[in-house]
């Protein structure tokens, strides 16, 4: 809350206050608490919240999600066996369930539903998955369909990103209304680092995502002499890797090896 309080202080101009994190938001016993506490404590702003969809199956999440002005979950596939080969998800999950859990939260919410579908080439491209997910989307009625893919490292080897034809393709056979090619839509927003350190700043980023400098200026209101000056400390200290892509280099945190158990 404290965090939150600083960074919107001043009151800058965003798009929405979104929440994410680093894992998965619906987790946290704290979010249904933050969403109201936003709504009231800084009722101008629009927040969304990002989520893999899955603990939607739950009435108690889906309660919670209920104040937010949007909801973006993420859909993949509507087979079992693409879902445990994209998700590696725990065992009790199906996506069956998930389905139908965002299903009920349609039925509950009135905010915005955005879904995103996250293109993973030779996984969900073939026909027969994309007729699964098109009667899947059809069921839950978001408003928006959002077709998005790899533009960072992944956290796979194996996963390559979908070209825009094949997008162009997958938006045609899914038929729909309301269905976007996402890409770099990312607006600059005015500094509201104001009583954080810029470096503590560029590193919160990068814990969230791999970013490149120019992704840490839109995002963080620094200039871009400022981000390169901060990128270039935090490769020097080892804190961050770095990795070239189409869209640029991308910049990581660096994994801390995991302490060996005592026997």
């Amino acid at each position: 809350m404290a965090e939150l309080c600083t960074a919107l202080a001043t009151h800058p101009h965003l798009d929405s206050v979104t929440l994410a994190g680093c894992g998965e938001p619906t987790l946290a016993r704290s979010l249904g608490p933050v969403i109201v506490f936003v709504k009231r404590v800084f009722p101008e702003y629009s927040l969304s919240v990002l989520t893999n969809g899955s603990l939607l199956t739950d009435p108690g999440a889906r309660e919670e999600l209920l104040p937010a002005d949007r909801v973006i979950p993420t859909l993949t596939t509507a087979s079992q066996k693409t879902f445990e080969r994209i998700h590696n998800p725990h065992q009790s999950l199906t996506i069956d369930a998930i389905i139908r859990g965002m299903e009920e939260f349609r039925a509950q919410y009135r905010g915005a539903l955005w879904l995103e579908v996250f293109v993973v080439p030779g996984l969900n491209t073939t026909d027969e998955e994309l007729a699964g997910l098109r009667s899947a989307i059809g069921r839950i009625d978001p408003d928006l369909v959002q077709l998005n893919t790899l533009d960072r490292p992944p956290a796979e080897g194996w996963v390559e990103a979908a070209s825009e034809a094949e997008l162009e393709r997958i938006s045609r056979v899914l038929g729909r209304q309301g269905i976007e090619i996402a890409g770099q839509r990312l607006t600059v927003n005015p500094a509201i680092q104001a009583k954080t350190r810029s470096a503590d700043l560029v590193r919160a980023t990068l814990h969230r995502r791999p970013s490149t400098v120019e992704d840490l200026v839109r995002t963080t209101g620094l200039s871009g002499a400022e981000v390169a000056k901060i990128l270039g400390g935090l490769e020097r200290a080892g804190e961050i890797t770095s990795r070239r892509m189409e869209r640029g280099v991308f910049y990581s945190i660096c994994k801390k090896p995991e302490k060996p158990e005592r026997m």
